[in-house]
């Protein structure tokens, strides 16, 4: 399979013999959600994750998603609360509350609200309550909402406010914490909430390096500001998470299939991985099998070009973890065998100054005439990887590695296999004959394509700068 699963781990799947299967049925990638636990917590679920790599013999991948600022509303007097279409609410911090006819609401992050003006739109109860903003009684303070429809509004809800720009850091004091011990207990990548812009992956990139260590970062676009960011937040960040849910409180939902196919598009172009996340068979949380609705939306996000898809409480807290796995990795296979049909041969480069990425794209190229059974590529960095993948090709992409945190960061790349090797033989093509000469997958007589960096006298930075056929 070469769309790579990504599992939350929670109540129903914090055993281990449930997270074998699900790594069999093609998890790679384990998600430890912090804005429920703590590092303590999921070190038990660290120490299995280690073992499972070592039973199964496949490098695997914990990813610690952070809490980031929780934007929630106070108590609500009379909590649920009936709300009525052109009804009003007054919305301001707890110290400002007022007594009256009009329910108060308080807002946790008063700052929010700064440059709120008449006819912005509020949405609350996670987007089921949409508010627009009627009359300003202090600014910056208090204002007054006219409902746009009717519900029921209870205390703590989320609260979001589609289009402004948020006076808020995506880390988090909560966060900085939760990253240093992150660190201590070997996460291997971080996905951060509610980025803005690019200086918030900046942020958590040098608290990383102050720890002294790397491991890739995952900016979660939950806001409109990160997409219209997207190009500055994908120059800093080592991939994306197409996080729907929230992304959806920000955007019309008519218009989020289209915002989540530009996403995924610029992510190819840009070699980054994008993980597409939130509600994918949320039906599975309570029933043995997904809707024939959860079931398109996998194999759309597939066709649209994801690296990755993910279950959340389909794995973390539903009945039936195993075969959500099982499920998605079904669809998978399926919409992956249409993708590379309909793709034919190797996306070819746009019109660019880019050695690197022809050089993959001639690979590939010459993996298909050659009827090879793989590509072969050594990477320090995971760079040359990520350009062979970028072109999408249908043969597998085995990724070799002296790096154990590069190993584990191709888990999110389409397509790529990591595997370690020793770096007591010197030049990377040495290390990727040998690699062949040992795989039991390619036989005697067969051949593979062999990407690799040789370092030339007038060369100052190691890169790809050899393709070769090598016949086993």
């Amino acid at each position: 399979m070469h769309c790579k699963i990504v599992a939350t781990l929670g109540p129903a799947s914090l055993d281990y013999e449930v997270m074998k299967a699900m790594v069999q049925y093609g998890v790679r990638i384990f998600r430890l959600n912090f804005s429920h636990a703590d590092a303590a917590f999921f070190v038990p679920a660290m120490e299995m994750i280690r073992r499972l790599e070592s039973e199964l013999e496949l490098p695997l991948t914990a990813m610690a998603d952070l809490c980031g600022p929780k934007v929630r509303i106070g108590e609500v007097e009379g909590s649920p609360l009936q709300v009525n279409k052109g009804g009003h609410v007054l919305l301001g911090p707890l110290e400002h509350k007022e007594s009256g006819p009009v329910p108060y609401i308080s807002l946790e992050i008063p700052a929010l609200l700064h440059g709120l003006q008449v006819g912005m739109p509020v949405n609350l109860s996670d987007g089921m309550l949409q508010f627009r903003v009627s009359r300003v009684l202090r600014e910056n303070v208090v204002y007054e909402l006219e409902a746009q429809n009717g519900g029921y509004l209870t205390s703590h809800k989320g609260i979001s406010f589609p289009g402004k720009s948020l006076s808020i850091k995506a880390l988090t004091e909560k966060d900085r914490k939760d990253v240093r011990e992150a660190l201590e207990i070997g996460i291997d990548a971080v996905a951060l909430s509610f980025v803005q812009e690019a200086s918030d992956v900046a942020e958590l990139q040098e608290l990383i390096r102050e720890q002294g260590a790397w491991i890739p970062v995952i900016a979660k676009l939950e806001r409109q500001n990160a997409v219209d960011n997207l190009d500055a937040i994908l120059a800093l960040a080592d991939g994306v998470m197409v996080a729907r849910g929230d992304l959806g409180l920000e955007c019309p939902l008519s218009s989020l299939p289209i915002i989540q196919k530009r996403i995924l598009r610029a992510c190819r172009h840009a070699q980054k991985p994008a993980i597409v996340a939130t509600q994918m068979l949320l039906s599975m949380v309570t029933n043995p099998i997904p809707t024939r609705a959860e079931c398109t939306d996998v194999a759309n996000a597939i066709l649209d070009g994801a690296d990755c898809v993910m279950l959340s409480e389909e794995t973390a807290v539903g009945n039936h973890p195993v075969e959500a796995v099982r499920y998605m990795n079904d669809i998978a296979r399926d919409a992956e065998a249409y993708y590379l049909e309909r793709l034919g041969e190797p996306y070819f480069p746009k019109k660019e100054k880019n050695p690197g990425k022809y050089l993959a794209y001639a690979a590939c190229l010459l993996a298909d005439n050659a009827e090879s059974k793989a590509l072969v590529c050594h990477s320090t960095t995971g760079t040359t990887a990520r350009l062979v993948s970028s072109r999408r090709p249908a043969r597998p992409i085995y990724a070799l590695t002296t790096d154990d945190r590069v190993l584990r960061a191709l888990n999110f790349v389409w397509g790529v296999h990591p595997r370690l090797v020793k770096p007591q033989l010197e030049s990377h093509m040495a290390r990727a004959t040998a690699f062949v000469q040992e795989f039991s997958e390619v036989q005697p007589g067969e051949n593979v394509v062999i990407t690799s960096g040789q370092k030339t006298p007038g060369q100052k930075e190691l890169s790809t700068n050899q393709i070769k056929i090598y016949t086993k």
